[in-house]
């Protein structure tokens, strides 16, 4: 046998420590192109660069993200393949600052807080005037959730063939919420109206037909539509939050997005006090100044030197509003 020739190849050497130096600084990802995202799935983010629902991405979320929360209606800066083609990856590497937020938590006590959409500029409360009835607590504590989070509130009755929209309407009149009934044969003119060049959340009860409304606003959606059990509680039809687009306008622009959530049976407000939501109403804030440390903002028993006693006409009737969603806030109870 010959002996075997060794070269420099057979030596083992051992790296040292100063060998491959560790930096922590990062790449700043100029290259990087903003997105809509528009649906969240496993691990997984579908969005649309330049908000354009013509370019879809699929991405995940870069290692340097860590566990950075990224939810519907987030702004983000995507890099790596962004063809959009089957099987391709792109990486989020940045979450852009939210302008809105809409929080809510499982109920009072629970710490957590789960972010529903970002971005959205208003929020459309569906209320069934019947079948199921209507729960004025939950939608009470949407609206909290839209005043505290920045979303401007509009409510949406269906099924106004059923029962009258008129008092349910005048319960919020002093907010001035803006509010819209209709019936499943009802033109979508003045809903669209208030959609136009909006991004909007939808959220409401399960069963109350927000989900058939989204398939006529955006037939290609094709959102599962269920039906109302014998109990008088809808069926979560709708199974995660989807950003949709509105079907563009007679000159070819943009119309706007529509969020669709899963039906929903009870809203927390953990994160929420008195303090924020009279905060979101400015003239009434100024007011509540004026009130002592720890002010509730309930009023006599409660809060007898409350600054807002001394509203009159349509100020008070506008605090006293304000109020009934304070006690909805107070009532610790999210299935109302």
């Amino acid at each position: 046998m010959s002996k075997r020739v060794y070269d420099e190849s057979d030596a083992k050497i051992r790296p040292g420590r100063g060998s491959r130096p560790r930096t922590k600084t990062r790449p700043e990802h100029l290259d990087a192109e903003t997105a809509l995202v528009v649906a969240v799935d496993r691990g997984r983010w579908g969005c649309v660069l330049d908000g354009d629902p013509a370019r879809p991405i699929v991405a995940m979320r870069a290692r340097e993200m860590g566990r950075t929360p990224v939810v519907v209606g987030d702004r983000v800066s995507l890099v790596g393949d962004l063809t959009g083609a089957v099987d391709t990856l792109a990486r989020i590497v940045r979450v852009h600052e939210r302008r809105t937020v809409l929080r809510r938590t499982a109920d009072d006590t629970d710490p957590f807080e789960r972010v529903v959409v970002a971005n959205a500029d208003q929020l459309l409360v569906v209320v069934a005037l019947a079948d199921p009835p209507p729960r004025t607590g939950l939608v009470d504590r949407c609206l909290v959730a839209a005043y505290v989070g920045g979303l401007r509130p509009v409510l949406c009755l269906t099924k106004a063939d059923l029962a009258d929209p008129t008092e349910f309407a005048a319960a919020y009149a002093d907010l001035e919420v803006p509010v819209v009934a209709m019936d499943r044969d009802t033109p979508l003119e003045q809903v669209r109206a208030v959609l136009d060049g909006q991004t909007t959340c939808m959220i409401g009860h399960s069963g109350v037909g927000k989900s058939t409304l989204v398939n006529r606003l955006v037939p290609q959606a094709h959102r599962a539509v269920g039906v109302v059990s014998g109990v008088g509680k809808g069926r979560h039809t709708s199974t995660q939050s989807v950003a949709l687009p509105l079907p563009l306008r007679a000159d070819g622009t943009a119309a706007g997005w529509v969020v669709d959530t899963p039906g929903i049976r009870s809203f927390g407000l953990a994160h929420v006090s008195a303090g924020d939501v009279v905060a979101a109403f400015p003239d009434l804030a100024e007011v509540a100044a004026e009130c002592p440390r720890g002010c509730t903002h309930l009023g006599p028993p409660a809060d007898p030197e409350c600054a807002l006693d001394g509203l009159t006409g349509s100020a008070w009737r506008r605090a006293e509003a304000v109020r009934r969603l304070l006690v909805a806030l107070s009532s610790g109870d999210p299935w109302s």
